[in-house]
């Protein structure tokens, strides 16, 4: 009775009557797979896929300018040595497309150091009172001649006062350094740079300076103003590469 009601709900009496899951081979399927491996990438694929990744990295050079995150100098120097490693590339693989030759013209690395040899970095700083015109300090190498440094600021300080909403402004100097004026409520920043700044730069010296009188601000407002009683924080930013 038992067995004719087991049969009729068709439960399996032996542990091996029960049919188990097909196994999968996942090494055999690995090796049948059409998507050839990395490594079975033909010399020719590889050279065209390095291609690829030269472009990517001129498209984010781009993005990067447009950002503000690095400055013209960089920009060029970057772009020409993408474009010179691109053509060598492409030069190797018209004459050789079954070799490897071609990676005797990459430079993986190389734009590290031209990002590093064309950003700007901080000189010096000098610090000016706006109504008396007076320097209350210079911080590092401020190797600007009084004799230009004035009358840039009187010029710089007219325009503020005719140009409306007229702010931080930077222009080349002599010996490709860059002279940077930021105007706050009590005081003038001037920054000099080894070159060239990108704009998130000018934007970290014009927050260094809200930050400088904030800290001073009582000090700042009296009728005599005693450098030494003064905190400078702009010291910490001196040769950084920020």
């Amino acid at each position: 009775m038992f067995k004719r009601l087991r049969h009729l709900l068709n439960l399996p009496s032996k542990q091996e009557d029960i049919v188990d899951e097909p196994q999968v081979d996942q090494e055999k399927v690995t090796a049948d797979s059409p998507f050839p491996k990395p490594s079975e990438l033909s010399s020719f694929d590889e050279a065209l896929g390095y291609l690829d990744k030269v472009q990517s990295k001129i498209n984010k050079l781009a993005e990067e300018f447009a950002g503000g995150t690095i400055n013209r100098a960089q920009f060029n120097e970057l772009y020409d040595h993408y474009r010179r490693e691109q053509l060598m590339v492409k030069q190797w693989i018209d004459l050789y497309p079954e070799s490897d030759a071609w990676k005797e013209a990459t430079t993986e690395g190389k734009s590290v150091i031209i990002r590093a040899e064309h950003k700007a970095r901080v000189i010096g700083y000098a610090v000016y009172e706006n109504e008396s015109g007076m320097p209350l300090n210079t911080i590092g190498q401020f190797e600007v001649e009084a004799e230009l440094a004035i009358p840039m600021l009187s010029s710089y300080r007219a325009a503020t006062k005719e140009i409306f909403g007229a702010g931080m402004r930077s222009s080349e100097i002599e010996g490709g350094r860059w002279l940077c004026y930021m105007p706050g409520e009590f005081t003038t920043l001037m920054a000099l740079f080894s070159t060239e700044p990108a704009s998130t730069q000018l934007e970290a010296m014009e927050n260094l300076h809200r930050l400088f009188e904030r800290a001073n601000r009582n000090l700042l407002t009296r009728k005599v103003v005693d450098p030494d009683e003064l905190v400078f924080p702009h010291t910490y930013f001196l040769g950084l590469l920020k």
